[in-house]
């Protein structure tokens, strides 16, 4: 009963940070737009939010400097996967299929995971979580309006799938970092992929011929004059350091699939968020779509681990009961 109790306890805060993750890098959009609109650039907006977070995690990094011989791959793997990988494919994609289309495909990542878990991993994934994926993904479906403007750009759709592979990559590496008897500290791993990350976007960015006046200068918010640089710290210390923070360590605590499906609330609350603060219309079919989303989500969640199949994979997967659906093989 301990066990069962202790269980319980691990997948409820992994629930909490789950979605406070998803409240976090949701809440990014909105402090990302007046700053857009004030004439900085979506992917100069990305590389100064990737690059301003790693340098708030360079204490991190120091400390946990003993992963750059031990872990050199799984650094490299989320720093330009999880980081570097879902931004630039995802702006790239903007560019050639409409916002709707592109968040879809990306966030169909749910689904991918369970698919790695299943025939990759050759473990077993319980039908709640299955359930939950779907229910999710046709929410979406709803929450960006995905029928408005289709244009199906083979390239366009290429690069959101490739946002969505790369969003793969942040769930596996997150809970393969677990793995083994010494497992990697996520704080380290966030903190050397941020900068991994970083210079990565800087090449893609060019940052350098970047206006920097408007950072101190002001941006509308909801009808507000607010500084540049509140928004841009937002961005930085809550929709990216705190998001990616919680966001890994709820991947431990709860599976990459179970994770990934919470995970699409992020769609919701950027819609809400945006429609609260940014006066974005917010219609009958997206209110209905969060609502199954957030259905999704919460049967995703209850779903319990069955035994692994007897392969040689399966034998050196962790013992605790939460820890069947890992990546790390």
């Amino acid at each position: 009963m301990r066990v069962s109790g202790d269980h319980s306890q691990q997948r409820k805060a992994g629930l909490g940070l789950a979605l406070l993750s998803a409240f976090t890098f949701g809440g990014s959009g909105v402090a990302a737009k007046p700053l857009i609109e004030a004439g900085v650039a979506p992917l100069e907006v990305t590389w100064l939010r990737v690059t301003g977070a790693a340098l708030v995690l360079l204490p991190l990094a120091w400390r946990h400097r003993g992963l750059l011989t031990r872990r050199p791959g799984l650094l490299v793997g989320f720093g330009l996967l999880a980081v570097a990988g879902v931004q630039a494919c995802y702006f790239a994609a903007l560019s050639r299929i409409p916002v709707g289309v592109a968040l879809l495909i990306e966030y169909f990542a749910p689904a991918l995971v369970l698919g790695w878990v299943r025939f990759v991993q050759r473990r077993p994934v319980s039908r709640a979580a299955a359930v939950g994926v779907v229910l999710a993904v046709g929410g979406l479906t709803c929450v960006v309006e995905a029928w408005s403007g289709l244009s199906f750009n083979p390239i366009g759709v290429l690069l959101a799938f490739g946002a969505a592979f790369c969003q793969v990559g942040y769930f596996v590496l997150s809970d393969h970092g677990g793995d083994g008897q010494d497992p990697a500290d996520p704080f380290g791993v966030i903190a050397y992929g941020l900068l991994i990350g970083a210079v990565a976007l800087t090449v893609v960015g060019r940052p350098w011929g970047m206006d920097w006046t408007v950072l101190a200068g002001r941006a509308d918010l909801a009808g507000a004059r607010v500084p540049a640089s509140v928004l841009l710290a937002w961005i930085v210390l809550v929709a990216t350091v705190l998001a990616y923070l919680t966001g890994v360590v709820s991947v431990r605590r709860l599976s990459p699939q179970v994770a990934g499906v919470v995970a699409c609330l992020e769609a919701v609350i950027a819609t809400v968020l945006a429609w609260v603060l940014l006066a974005e219309h917010l219609g009958l079919a997206q209110v209905i779509g969060g609502a199954v989303v957030l259905t999704g989500a919460l049967i995703a969640q209850t779903s319990t681990p069955k035994a692994a199949a007897a392969e040689p994979v399966a034998a050196s997967a962790p013992v605790e009961g939460e820890r069947e659906f890992t990546a790390g093989g």
